[in-house]
């Protein structure tokens, strides 16, 4: 039985929309890649303004539920990524245990110096010089993270990117350099995505997104690795479990 809107609610009608939308989806009245009602039929379905049910359907896009594809339509998106916070968690494993195919496509990978920030926190001098590692990790073809990584170059002489092809950063790490990760800080933030970052991503200017920062250690407790991640909000989401 289709719920109605409460016209003489205190709550938005669009709100209340959005809403019933969400309990379809996840009802499984639409499972991902269906096509959702238009702005028009849902206007005539629930006897409210185009304006309204064009609200409702944009927070959905906003924060990942729906996706739309111009020309096309609306369609329910495929499941958040989920990633847990309990200890290292690896992207490729992660995307296979969920039936999907992870790649990682290099943007660069080439000499820097340090800025004054990163050399705090991989504990060099400002100016050293290090090896930047710029990414984008994707599943099943859709980029959701852009990762930038700083290792110090003394730490990793001689590394090509062909090291790197489609392989953990931190397993050519140990395999190549005897250097064992085994501890890190991370810090998430919410932000919105630049400008730069849209076009890598493919999602408009303004998106919701988590900054990850994070500072690798080594056994010896030694910082080697700082990381810079820009994380699609309406594709990924970070788990925990207390106990």
């Amino acid at each position: 039985m289709k719920r109605e809107l409460d016209q003489h609610s205190v709550i938005p009608l669009y709100h209340q929309l959005k809403e019933i939308l969400k309990e379809n989806i996840e009802r499984g009245d639409w499972a991902p890649g269906d096509k959702i009602p238009s702005e028009n039929e849902l206007r005539a379905d629930y006897n409210i303004s185009r304006n309204t049910a064009k609200k409702a359907i944009e927070d959905l896009v906003q924060i990942g539920v729906l996706n739309r594809i111009q020309g096309k339509g609306t369609f329910v998106s495929q499941p958040k990524l989920e990633q847990p916070l309990m200890g290292f968690y690896s992207f490729s494993k992660v995307m296979k245990e969920m039936g999907m195919a992870p790649t990682d496509i290099i943007l660069h990978m080439n000499e820097t110096t340090a800025s004054p920030r990163v050399a705090s926190k991989l504990m060099v001098d400002e100016g050293d010089t290090l090896i930047e590692l710029k990414r984008l990790r994707c599943a099943n073809d859709e980029p959701v993270i852009l990762e930038t990584s700083y290792i110090p170059q003394y730490l990793i002489p001689g590394i090509k990117q062909q090291h790197v092809m489609n392989t953990s950063l931190y397993d050519v790490m140990e395999s190549d350099f005897d250097i064992i990760v085994t501890k890190a800080k991370e810090v998430f933030e919410p932000v919105l995505i630049r400008d730069y970052e849209s076009e890598y991503l493919q999602v408009k200017e303004g998106y919701p997104a988590l900054l990850l920062e994070r500072t690798a250690y080594d056994r010896s407790g030694k910082p080697v690795e700082f990381c810079h991640s820009i994380v699609r909000g309406d594709r990924c989401r970070f788990y925990t479990e207390l106990i």
